[in-house]
């Protein structure tokens, strides 16, 4: 097929283009300097032009909690823009298969764990990251509303964590993994006895790597008529923050002590998703926890190198 990518230089869509199973279609994936995804007419004009066989979305500003609070306007208007603008194209020049990718950000805050998509929609956003979630869950719905009239199909995938090669290092704008792999390797190299973990770490995060969400992604693509409207993708398990720390501690070679700072905020106790629809629809990923920070850390090693 003929598959129009948003994202292509981010993490998530780096890992689509580079996963084996791409080989086999041909992907259009503009980058931001050939098309501004908040510029409605550039992307009606652009999706009238390729006229994909399918769309895939997985295009957005992201950020950890420093981010997403520090700009929440920024993360509600650019992702909201970003998707209607794709999915009001898509439908505009007939394609009839579009794939959205969403985020667990959607779910309420106190929505009972593990996360189960009935749920979407049905209570307050966590604060630390509303702008964010809000724009997400409006993106989902509008394929939602879209897929009712039955002569299209959009349907949203909904991602736990993600991790993983071509990921964010800085701290600025980095997510829980690659902030830790930073902080633990730069306490390594500096000789630091202890690191610092923002609350009392006991709170849970469901992490993912980027190359078995993208296993999903082709999943997906492959099995599309039998995919649910909306279904969440990952592992159906969490870890603590302190593990976290301890599993990059391991894989890095740091054999210092870790702090914590009770003044700093966590988010959410937990963000576990459930993932019954993925288990009935046959797909499951595959690398572990310590296999995936491996990889990471190896990746931004590279990039460091580069930087030196």
């Amino acid at each position: 097929m003929k598959i129009f990518l948003t994202g292509g230089r981010g993490m998530v869509g780096r890992a689509i283009q580079y996963y084996p199973n791409a080989s086999g279609h041909q992907i259009v994936a503009p980058n931001s300097d050939d098309l501004d995804l908040t510029d409605r007419p550039a992307v009606m004009d652009a999706l009238a032009t390729e006229r994909p066989d399918m769309v895939i979305h997985a295009a957005g500003r992201v950020g950890g909690i420093h981010a997403n609070m520090a700009d929440p306007e920024a993360f509600l208007v650019e992702n909201m823009d970003m998707g209607f603008n794709i999915v009001r194209a898509a439908k505009a020049a007939g394609v009839i298969r579009l794939i959205n990718l969403g985020s667990s950000c959607m779910y309420p805050h106190d929505a009972p764990n593990p996360l189960h998509e009935d749920s979407l929609g049905k209570g307050e956003l966590e604060p630390t990251n509303e702008g964010y979630g809000l724009a997400k869950l409006a993106v989902a719905r509008l394929c939602d509303f879209i897929g009712r009239g039955g002569d299209f199909a959009y349907k949203t995938l909904i991602p736990c964590n993600l991790y993983g090669l071509h990921d964010k290092f800085d701290p600025k704008v980095s997510h829980l993994l690659p902030a830790i792999i930073r902080k633990v390797h730069e306490a390594k190299q500096s000789g630091a006895g202890t690191v610092e973990i923002w609350g009392d770490g006991t709170a849970r995060r469901e992490f993912m790597f980027s190359g078995d969400l993208a296993d999903g992604v082709w999943h997906a693509v492959a099995h599309f008529d039998g995919l649910p409207g909306c279904m969440n993708i990952g592992l159906g398990h969490d870890y603590s923050i302190n593990e976290y720390y301890a599993e990059a501690a391991q894989v890095i070679g740091w054999q210092g002590a870790f702090s914590h700072d009770l003044n700093r905020p966590t988010g959410m106790k937990q963000k576990l998703l459930a993932v019954d629809r993925q288990t009935a629809f046959g797909w499951s990923p595959k690398t572990t926890l310590q296999d995936g920070i491996a990889q990471t850390y190896a990746h931004f090693l590279e990039l460091e190198g580069e930087n030196a």
